[in-house]
């Protein structure tokens, strides 16, 4: 049976899942902002509130509306109601400021601006070069900056009439611009369409572990897909959305027992900081109630762990995806699945892995990542304005995805790194990412990045660029030594330079073009000039 078949028929537009959501459930709760609880039926009708206001406003169908918002209710609210409309939601990292947030605010053509009112001074920066911007939103007090529109409360929106709006928004209509993240240029827009945002929340929510009458958490930023887009999931498989603010170890389990999470979504450095922070009264009280747990990255170490010391059933990464197309893999996390493999091919997409030719390669092979979608409009539609990139990503009748990874027999993908990110030395493939893993486990070791050296030679060198922990000692030729027995000869590092900080995108990204254009800086140490030996394998015939 497909995960089609297991989840079932569902809306494929925002407006309709909020229907069906409000008639089947209306009684519900369908989100808890910790503790602000809406039902179903409670939530459609905020969100006609929120249309009507912006209907009066001005916003028609087709405009673009951005909106720069924490988590909190109202930016479920707006996007909803931006949907309804048949605008365009553009969701905008509340951590861009200046060129980052100008550029997304300026290239999408939006009219209408929304935002905390703590960040209208960030507005007042960038306006003369948002010209476009008419009606300046405000939820909350602003702050002292002042514009050359007067701020219109967000509050002050939602009308008194809450009666329906009907919609005519078909699957193939653009529901949302999705920004990329800009890590070797400007940040493009991923026109998404309503079949895309409904089928990968319904999909990867159930994959996840969600199931209706769930309560599904997660700390998450709802202006990013993932968080957005599970919350879609809940609406319309039946769950509730409980969303924290952001994530925070000391309220983890506490938030755990007042919002009864049976499904946890977390990221990053969140799934080990749990997994290893003292037992408590109120984690002890909770062990066995979250039921599941997704997240990335979830090595087999922490999936026992998580097991072992909370009861929890099932965890791991249900699937792999970008922005342009989520999710491309998927699996159900309740069926058995191997270690470290990040979902398998499913009836949505075909998925293949490719060489520099575009042949398609067997399984355990590495290559690049292209797919097709097998249904129309589950996958973006082009870069906003850019069809040169747009053609660019679509080659001999495949969206190549820029990432590398492999299959096993039975489909499973395992994703092993960015292709502009892999090195290659000594005739050997090197994966900056399975490197970054073993450098990140020495204990002085805070952060690193392992990236390319341009070599004369005409194959990579590799460089291990690193920040220590607060008050660690460590040296360079040290490191070096650490790392032989821990890593392949052929990337044994030429090259490590300790800094106290990456050149980053301003969603904390590091960017490694740049430390790849700086090469071999002035502060670099270099194995060619020390005594450490690199010995090769013996190989025994």
């Amino acid at each position: 049976m497909t995960i089609t078949d297991r989840v079932g028929p569902f809306p494929t537009t925002i407006p309709a899942a909020l229907r069906n959501g409000a008639e089947r459930w209306p009684d519900r709760v369908c989100l808890d902002f910790s503790g602000e609880k809406h039902t179903f039926a409670q939530t459609e009708r905020r969100v006609m509130q929120l249309a009507h206001g912006l209907e009066a406003l001005g916003v028609r169908r087709g405009d673009r509306v951005c909106y720069m918002l924490d988590n909190s209710p109202d930016i479920v609210f707006v996007w909803y109601a931006v949907s309804v409309l048949g605008a365009v939601a553009v969701p905008i990292n509340t951590g861009f400021q200046g060129e980052f947030l100008r550029h997304q605010v300026a290239d999408s053509g939006a009219s209408i601006f929304i935002a905390e009112g703590h960040h209208v001074e960030r507005f007042a920066a960038i306006e003369p070069g948002v010209p476009a911007v008419t009606s300046l939103v405000l939820r909350g007090e602003p702050s002292g900056a002042t514009t050359r529109l007067k701020p219109i409360a967000l509050a002050s929106l939602f009308a008194s009439d809450d009666s329906l709006i009907a919609s005519d928004m078909g699957e193939s209509d653009l529901a949302m611009l999705l920004y990329t993240s800009g890590t070797t240029g400007p940040s493009k827009g991923c026109m998404i369409p309503h079949r895309y945002m409904c089928n990968m929340g319904a999909k990867t929510a159930f994959a996840g572990g969600v199931r209706e009458g769930d309560v599904f958490w997660t700390p998450c930023p709802l202006f990013h897909m993932g968080g957005a887009g599970l919350t879609l999931g809940c609406l319309q498989l039946g769950a509730t959305a409980s969303i924290y603010p952001h994530f925070s170890l000391s309220k983890f389990w506490p938030e755990m027992e007042r919002s009864g999470a049976t499904v946890v979504n977390v990221l990053s450095a969140m799934i080990s900081l749990i997994a290893d922070a003292p037992d408590n009264e109120v984690s002890q009280r909770c062990h066995g109630r979250i039921r599941a747990v997704a997240g990335v990255p979830f090595t087999p170490a922490l999936v026992e762990k998580w097991k072992r010391r909370f009861g929890v059933k099932i965890a791991g990464a249900p699937g792999f995806g970008m922005s342009e197309a989520c999710s491309i893999t998927l699996h159900d996390m309740e069926l058995p699945s191997p270690d470290s493999a990040s979902g398998q091919r499913y009836e949505d997409f075909e998925v293949e892995v490719v060489n520099d030719k575009d042949e398609i390669l067997p399984p355990g092979s590495l290559g690049e990542v292209v797919l097709r979608p097998r249904h129309p409009h589950i996958m973006f539609q082009g870069y906003w304005n850019r069809p040169e990139a747009t053609a660019e990503v679509f080659r001999n009748l495949w969206f190549h995805t820029g990432d590398i990874g492999r299959f096993d027999e039975n489909g499973f993908f395992y994703w092993i790194d960015r292709k502009k990110d892999y090195l290659r030395r000594g005739g050997e493939n090197i994966s900056s990412f399975e490197m970054e893993t073993t450098f990140r486990s020495h204990p002085a070791i805070h952060e690193v990045a392992v990236h390319a050296v341009f070599s004369d030679l005409g194959e990579d060198e590799v460089k291990v660029t690193a920040i220590l922990e607060p008050g660690a000692t460590l040296g360079e030729e040290e490191l070096c030594r650490w790392s032989l027995d821990r890593v392949p000869h052929f990337a044994v590092p030429r090259y490590i330079e300790f800094r106290t900080d990456f050149p980053r995108t301003a969603t904390g990204r590091i960017q490694k073009y740049q430390l790849r254009a700086q090469g071999v800086t002035p502060n670099t140490w270099d194995r060619a000039k020390s005594n450490v030996a690199v010995r090769k394998p013996v190989r025994v015939t």
